[in-house]
């Protein structure tokens, strides 16, 4: 309960306060909007059109936020940061029953401070909720393993799993079945249990699993012509193996485990050692627990490193065991001979130097530069205009870093012997995280909310609402008005053409242009690339009402 009361602090302390960032978090606030005021909660919608690039459990958890909380930024990201906190208590139970209390405390906070996982703990997408119930499911397992699946315990706790990894495809796909169910029956096969699989209620955790699963899917498709094969074909198959979408090669992940988990990811070696070379009696169960952690991981880096298209928050599900590996290593390196520990430390103290240094030459030698530049690049511009908050934020980021060099230094001084590296670790990650936080309130460029103020007030006194050649997910949120798209489809394209689709798009510039001189108020979103040309199509000639970034927003009135 103390871990959870701690963990509930961390991730939901100025949840509300960022904008939302774009595209992802306006599309997961907007949708459970549109969910609590049509009430439909079998067809998701994203600008009024029907959307079903995932499943529905995200939105629903987020609709029932809103309905409580109102259409905030607070109860949008309610579900990431709620699924997290119980992430980092599962976890604690798993990291427990493997090595120890004080392991599993340790753990916690590994999970619940790494970067990454603090970032996307508060942070409106689906990945946090998957990342949830294959923890659980696998925890969930884990135990059942124990014991005779067929009886007792094990059993319930099967079927516990079996609804677990259910839920976690209705949060994301197939892909919670996939992974879930992979790791486990590898882990069993590699352990030489494959009887006790084989000795598994399959009838009991399939019925679990369709009982939860089946219904929405069916209701879907009846509702909604072309819907499965629009989301098993296109959206999991041809998306995972032909989507080249935010391209990247498959060393994508390293990075970012190992910077998403810095400080602790360290001593993840550390603790697969301790693991592997263990002289007790128990020797057999503790590789066992190993292998069921590096599976865990491995499967899971491997499955979203194969598809070009990635994500940095694709990899939370594989976080845990690595938690987990990070807490033993770490405790390991706490205890060890003077000698050892001193050559390992001395390392740490290098390496967690390294973005201090970066950062000072950025700040001393390239910011400055880029404030001289005369130029006309609206994103750049944007840097610009907060970069001093920017360059301090950063600064502090990497002192935080950095950090652990101090406490080491400090060590050497005082003969290695009056610094735990736990603790060192554990205040150095806070530290990251409380700043981290403040970098996202401040980064430019990744949102529209002071736009959506500007023309909020035109919008509600009944101007229609038109991006031009883009979509901005957040405005319909931020203004409660459906976003015409002109001569853009996007994500929206694969169900543009139903008949409840049509008001949100305009497919010409002529019929833009007509729209505007027809009389009534119309504001146009623009980037600059595009405002020269609208100024030849548009009459009467448009007028700016607001600017944020790269975009500008347009009217046909005057302003007084």
């Amino acid at each position: 309960m103390l871990t959870a009361g701690i963990a509930c602090l961390v991730y939901f302390i100025g949840l509300g306060t960022p904008a939302l960032w774009e595209p992802d978090e306006g599309r997961y606030a907007e949708i459970p909007r549109e969910m609590v005021l049509n009430g439909d909660y079998v067809t998701p919608r994203n600008d009024w059109v029907r959307y079903f690039e995932k499943p529905p459990l995200v939105y629903w958890t987020s609709a029932a936020a809103m309905k409580l909380l109102g259409s905030t930024q607070f109860a949008a990201r309610s579900q990431a940061a709620l699924a997290s906190v119980g992430s980092v208590v599962v976890m604690q139970i798993l990291a427990e029953a493997i090595a120890g209390e004080s392991i599993g405390l340790l753990a916690a906070a590994a999970l619940g401070l790494s970067p990454l996982f603090f970032i996307f703990g508060r942070f409106a997408s689906p990945d946090p909720l998957l990342a949830f119930f294959l923890t659980a499911a696998l925890g969930a397992f884990y135990f059942a393993a124990r014991g005779d699946f067929r009886t007792g315990a094990s059993r319930k706790l099967m079927l516990l799993a079996s609804a677990m990894l259910a839920l976690g495809t209705l949060a994301k796909g197939p892909v919670a079945l996939v992974l879930g169910g992979g790791i486990a029956l590898l882990w069993m096969v590699l352990d030489g249990r494959v009887r006790q699989v084989i000795a598994l209620r399959w009838p009991e955790c399939i019925a679990i699993f369709a009982v939860i699963v089946v219904p929405w899917f069916v209701l879907a498709a009846s509702r909604n012509p072309g819907f499965l094969d629009f989301f098993f074909v296109h959206e999991h198959w041809q998306r995972y193996l032909e989507n080249t979408e935010h391209g990247w090669g498959p060393w994508f992940f390293i990075p970012v485990v190992v910077v998403g988990m810095w400080p602790f990811f360290y001593f993840v070696p550390s603790g697969v050692q301790a693991l592997w070379n263990t002289g007790s009696h128990e020797s057999d169960r503790r590789r066992s627990d190993l292998r069921f952690l590096l599976i865990w991981f491995g499967l899971i880096f491997a499955f979203f490193s194969i598809p070009r298209s990635k994500l940095g928050e694709y990899i939370l599900p594989g976080i845990p065991p690595i938690a987990i590996l990070a807490a033993i290593g770490l405790q390991r390196i706490s205890s060890a001979e003077l000698t050892a520990a001193k050559r390992l430390l001395r390392w740490f103290a290098v390496i967690s130097a390294i973005p201090l240094v970066a950062v000072l030459i950025a700040r001393i030698w390239f910011l400055p530069r880029l404030a001289l530049q005369g130029t006309s690049n609206a994103l750049v511009m944007s840097i610009q205009g907060d970069s001093r908050s920017i360059a301090t934020d950063a600064t502090l980021l990497a002192v935080c870093l950095a950090l652990p060099t101090a406490f080491l230094l400090l060590a050497r001084l005082l003969k290695w012997r009056a610094v735990r590296m736990d603790r060192v670790c554990i205040a150095a990650a806070a530290l990251v995280a409380v700043v981290g936080a403040k970098v996202r309130i401040d980064m430019p460029g990744v949102s529209y909310r002071e736009l959506a103020r500007a023309i909020g007030p035109r919008i509600q006194s009944g101007c229609a609402l038109v991006s031009y050649h883009h979509f901005v997910q957040s405005l319909p949120f931020y203004t409660g008005s459906r976003e015409i798209l002109a001569g853009f489809r996007g994500e929206l394209a694969p169900f543009a053409d139903s008949p409840d689709a049509a008001p949100s798009f305009i497919s010409t510039d002529e019929g833009l242009a007509h729209d505007w001189s027809a009389g009534a108020c119309v504001v146009v979103i623009a980037n600059r690339s595009d405002l020269t040309h609208l100024e030849t199509i548009l009459t009467p000639k448009p007028v700016a009402i607001g600017c944020e970034g790269k975009k500008f927003a347009l009217i046909n009135r005057q302003v007084p």
